[in-house]
């Protein structure tokens, strides 16, 4: 790893530490000490049950649904590439967002895990290791806050915008397990999940941007 960039090197660690972990919790779904972590952070979760919050919770369950991110990625992308005519930054958003479906799909078929069924406060159906939501969620924040970063420049506002990203998630996230509709073991191997590819996608992509600098400065 001596002769590797900065920037590689750190792509390359993270890479294996989410990967990682999205195969710990994989091969040991079923494990007494999975169990225990999803039985002890579903009692807090569920335990803030509250008539006031339970609507919170949908609005932000519905903010994470495929059809209002696809709504979303349409508009980054249109803004993208006609507003802010950046083709290629257009392009890397839905390819990053398309293969998250796709990755989340293929994960879901492949592991077939039933959703809890205890508790639901809403109807849902289909196999919930790991969270779609949680997934979508991650990659459309992650890659939303990388283009953003590269047109910010005070700290403040990068500040803001990486708390903004982590909340956003996050409470995605959590109204899944407060719903009844996923384990919280879903929720990190979703993040797991997207982190790594959201990581893999995006060290390409700036690989591929400084290979054209490179080219045409010269």
């Amino acid at each position: 790893m001596k002769g590797l960039p900065s920037r590689l090197l750190l792509a390359l660690l993270l890479c294996i530490l989410y990967g990682s972990t999205f195969a710990f919790i994989a091969s040991n779904i079923d494990s007494t000490l999975i169990t225990q972590f999803d039985d002890t952070v579903i009692s807090v979760v569920q335990g803030w049950e509250a008539d006031w919050l339970t609507p919170i919770m949908k609005t932000f369950t519905f903010i994470g649904s495929t059809k209002v991110v696809i709504l979303l990625v349409l508009i980054g992308f249109v803004i993208l590439f006609f507003g802010l005519r950046n083709r290629s930054q257009a392009f890397f958003f839905l390819f990053v967002m398309a293969g998250t479906g796709l990755l989340n799909q293929s994960l879901k078929f492949a592991f077939q895990r039933a959703r809890p069924d205890t508790n639901r406060l809403i109807d849902i159906t289909g196999f919930s290791f790991p969270s779609g939501h949680t997934m979508l969620a991650f990659s459309l924040y992650a890659v939303s806050a990388y283009i953003v970063w590269r047109h910010i420049q005070t700290a403040t506002s990068k500040v803001a915008l990486v708390t903004f990203v982590i909340f956003m998630f996050g409470m995605i996230g959590t109204s899944r397990i407060y719903l009844g509709v996923h384990y919280p073991s879903d929720i990190v191997g979703g993040i797991a999940a997207s982190a790594f590819w959201v990581i893999v996608a995006t060290a390409v992509y700036g690989f591929i941007q400084r290979r054209r600098q490179r080219k045409f400065g010269q």
